[in-house]
């Protein structure tokens, strides 16, 4: 590939780079009642007064379930080379055990076949946050018997769907389901419990090495990894203070997910911290660590913020934010993030699987979307993504998040982060400034 020789060289990335883009079921599928769909996590939080914005909900959301052959269409006039979507579990099994729902598999198959038909090479993830509710009704990622629960659906998908799909991600940020789900509480399914948080951790990291070894057993060519959302974190002054707590920190946000991937352990600083009494240390089991650390083929990595941690442990902003408060816009953490991976853990295959942002879209009079602030950000993003690859990084692929305006968690629709503009009581799709542009770029395998 060629390298830039000024800072307005052209950046040029590999030919067979992976332009793609990303979503997810519960955010875009809606048909919540529909084919034998079973009820989520999700779906319960989300209709309990005051958890969403406006009381939205993902019952319809962007109707992909039933436009999907348009969106398809969408894909392939993007020139997206992947497109990294989730399975829903409820639709596969509405319980979360038993025989799959052949209804929930035919979709995703018509979806499959419909991406090859384009020419798009599929990625799918098979969690995605929306743990079936009768499993969360028995206790359900503070259980381990949801962690072989995944195993027994992993299995069913990778037997219905195969080598079709040529890379499968496991578990998406499991950090978000520990500190949205379990610390904070504005995520489903809406705890506040330290001590649960992190047995939580420790369940869908070995749900994730469990579909590892249903993959394996297929005897599939196809590979595997999670997608972890990984953020770099900087002491806030040049104090000792502020670099043992951003040390610590780091622990919490990054190596606690990667040291068990590829070390076999978790971090020894993050364990005393939690305690030998805490329910995550009671809660390994001899041979636990050997199964989450069963080699991978490739890593997801979503990168979204910065994290700035001052002496007394905790944070500050730095940087501008965009609509997302939490995230403030720093390019050089994506290169940061990505090289601290290589250096650190050697030079597993890269994904870039989610980045973008949130920026306040309208559909103008002439009826376009103007969306400057998304362009520039994934302009800088991607150039710092592009020095990565400079430096070594063995990085194949970026996704853009996301390809459609959608479901945004405990936001509502409040917040617009597509490529592709939803009108929502239309559900007619419009591209934006920043879809055209990255059109552009996919054509032109740079910029």
């Amino acid at each position: 590939m060629s390298i830039p020789t000024g800072p307005a060289g052209p950046l040029r990335f590999p030919d067979n780079f992976g332009w793609g883009a990303a979503t997810s079921a519960y955010q875009i599928e809606g048909a919540a009642k529909e084919d034998g769909r079973g009820e989520s996590v999700w779906d319960t939080f989300s209709r309990v007064p005051g958890r969403t914005r406006n009381g939205d909900t993902g019952d319809v959301a962007a109707d992909h379930y039933h436009r999907y052959a348009e969106d398809l269409d969408l894909m392939r006039d993007l020139g997206l080379r992947s497109y990294r979507f989730s399975i829903s579990w409820p639709r596969i099994q509405p319980d979360g055990t038993g025989a799959p729902n052949q209804r929930g598999l035919d979709f995703y198959r018509r979806l499959v076949d419909g991406l090859h038909e384009r020419g798009i090479t599929p990625m799918a993830t098979l969690f995605h946050w929306d743990l079936p509710q009768a499993l969360q009704d028995a206790d359900g990622w503070e259980s381990r018997e949801t962690a072989l629960r995944f195993a027994d659906y992993a299995d069913a998908v990778f037997e219905a769907l195969g080598d079709r799909v040529p890379a499968w991600l496991t578990i998406n940020e499991p950090k978000t389901v520990v500190q949205n789900g379990y610390l904070v509480g504005h995520h489903a399914p809406g705890r506040q419990d330290p001590d649960a948080a992190y047995l939580v951790a420790h369940h869908l990291q070995l749900a994730h090495g469990l579909a590892v070894s249903a993959l394996r057993a297929t005897g599939s060519a196809s590979r595997i990894g999670p997608a972890l959302n990984l953020h770099p974190c900087y002491p806030a002054d040049d104090s000792p203070q502020a670099a043992a707590a951003s040390r610590l920190y780091d622990g919490y946000e990054n190596r606690l997910y990667l040291d068990s991937l590829f070390k076999g352990s978790y971090p020894e600083d993050v364990l005393a911290d939690l305690g030998p009494q805490s329910r995550m240390v009671q809660g390994i089991r001899d041979g636990d660590l050997a199964i989450i650390s069963a080699p991978i083929d490739l890593l997801a990595v979503q990168y979204y913020t910065p994290i700035y941690v001052t002496a007394d442990g905790g944070t500050e902003h730095r940087w501008a934010t965009s609509e997302a408060e939490w995230q403030q816009i720093y390019p050089d953490g994506m290169y940061d993030i990505l090289t601290r991976v290589t250096r650190d853990y050697g030079p597993i295959p890269l994904t870039v699987t989610e980045n973008g942002l949130p920026t306040p879209d309208t559909l103008a009079v002439d009826g376009t979307v103007h969306d400057a602030g998304r362009i520039n950000f994934l302009r800088d993003h991607l150039a710092a993504a592009h020095r990565a690859i400079a430096a070594g990084v063995p990085l194949e692929s970026f996704h853009v998040w996301s390809l459609l305006d959608n479901f945004e968690w405990n936001e509502g629709y409040d917040q617009r982060w597509g490529l592709v503009y939803v009108d929502y009581p239309t559900q007619r799709r419009v591209l934006k400034s920043s879809a055209t542009w990255y059109r552009s770029v996919i054509a032109d395998g740079g910029f």
